[in-house]
């Protein structure tokens, strides 16, 4: 009967780091999706397994079986979501940290994670030229990332009413005011449901079908409010066409109605490391919060966030108000990441991205938002050439959006035969792009963020 043995390791090791050379060295020709991963159903379940086979004999089933089903994000014919390939650095690393497995809940647990989640937490506040004086918590994405800033931002609201939410609830507390514009992403409204707030509770203010802010409706709904406080949530870079709310008069609002402005920058965030489009997120040191993800344009693995606030203190009553007596204290003179962010069992996400900063720096990410800027430009003026394509969107950072546009069609028929051709895409596997909604018309936004 087969036990997890340590003879097992040195054979699980070579098997497994030879067959990823052959996996990553197929990633410029293989197609991103194959016929096969429709049948993924079919090659894996049946009953638990009384006695198994062992791990060379999992590890072989997984390969052969898993990888002809898997996407392979990672290559460089994948422009669907904003995902990001990951670096050779950041690649390495994350099989170290599964190799020493750290919890990063708390220093006790590994001296190593604590200290490169502080190290990583200020080299990417650096990154993004936000305030030294600020901190912040890695999560495991930007759901969780605004869950976090937005938890922060709960608390300051209760604590406008004289409550302390994190200990008592919400109970007797009037709703909380949260206005934004037509760019908002679901992961924020998400994370206002997860936190009690309510997803319905989101004003939104756009001046048109594509969601550009309406800053006018904006204002009048933070003047009716009369000095209470509330939450204004702006969306550096939105996931159709790259577009940014304009961060500084929303800052302006935030700051001259008394609210809380939290910045989601998932990607856009990324926009400061370049000269050609840090304008875009000029300001954003002005909001309280900010949010971005690491397996977005830090090409980092699966799963990866950051959460930053101007003022750090804030996190450990929200997240550290609870114990037990085998657990360090809040107070503990060693960072416990466990009492800054939701989870207390903690993977060591800042091993590969401590790594990735470390063998890259800044020059190095610079150079990967530039070519992805360069790779969209290209595009651009590849779309505007072709009398039979047209582009729906400015491109102001990373994402085309754009549409198959043959004359002689009705709108109807356009967004039918531009969802059909991505359908067939997606089918064919060779190019991944996925088509969405842009003002009521189906187009295609391919975004380029992998290195």
């Amino acid at each position: 009967m087969p036990e997890p043995t340590r003879d097992e390791i040195p054979d699980v090791t070579t098997f497994v780091a030879k067959e990823a050379d052959r996996y990553l060295a197929t990633l410029d020709a293989a197609p991103v999706r194959e016929p096969a991963a429709e049948s993924v159903e079919s090659a894996f379940g049946g009953p638990l397994p009384e006695e198994g086979d062992g791990a060379l004999s999992a590890l072989s089933e997984l390969l052969e079986e898993g990888v002809p089903a898997s996407v392979r994000s990672a290559g460089p014919r994948f422009f669907h979501w904003v995902i990001g390939g990951v670096t050779p650095a950041a690649m390495g690393a994350e099989w170290v940290a599964a190799t020493i497995d750290q919890c990063a809940g708390a220093w006790d647990a590994s001296p190593l994670a604590a200290r490169l989640e502080s190290v990583s937490v200020g080299w990417l506040l650096d990154l993004f030229r936000l305030p030294p004086t600020w901190g912040g918590v890695l999560t495991t994405g930007a759901t969780m990332a605004n869950f976090t800033a937005l938890a922060a931002a709960r608390s300051w609201w209760a604590e406008r009413h004289g409550v302390d939410v994190d200990r008592d609830g919400m109970a007797g507390l009037p709703p909380v005011p949260v206005l934004a514009g037509g760019y908002v992403h679901p992961s924020d409204v998400k994370a206002l449901g997860m936190l009690g707030i309510g997803r319905d509770r989101v004003q939104v203010f756009a001046r048109d079908t594509i969601g550009r802010a309406d800053l006018g409706a904006m204002e009048d709904a933070l003047r009716a409010l009369d000095g209470a406080p509330s939450i204004v949530i702006c969306s550096a870079g939105e996931v159709n066409a790259g577009d940014f709310d304009p961060v500084v008069p929303m800052a302006e609002l935030a700051e001259r109605y008394g609210a809380w402005l939290h910045v989601d920058g998932a990607f856009g965030l990324f926009a400061a490391l370049s000269p050609r489009t840090e304008h875009l997120v000029a300001g954003v040191e002005r909001a309280d919060s900010v949010i971005a993800d690491g397996h977005k344009w830090l090409n980092v693995a699966y799963d990866c966030g950051f959460a930053f606030l101007r003022d750090p203190s804030r996190l450990p009553p929200v997240f550290g108000g609870v114990g037990a007596a085998y657990l360090p204290g809040v107070g503990h003179r060693r960072p416990n990441w466990g009492w800054l962010g939701p989870e207390m069992s903690r993977r060591s996400r800042a091993i590969p991205v401590w790594a990735t900063l470390r063998a890259y720096g800044r020059g190095g990410y610079r150079a990967i938002v530039e070519r992805g800027l360069d790779l969209a430009r290209h595009l651009a003026d590849r779309v505007d050439r072709e009398p039979d394509l047209e582009r729906l969107a400015d491109v102001p950072l990373n994402i085309v959006c754009f549409r198959y546009r043959p004359q002689g069609l009705d709108e109807g028929r356009l967004n039918a035969l531009n969802a059909e051709i991505g359908r067939a895409i997606l089918g064919d596997g060779r190019v991944y792009v996925g088509t969405t909604d842009y003002g009521g018309r189906t187009a295609f936004r391919p975004t380029f963020v992998n290195w």
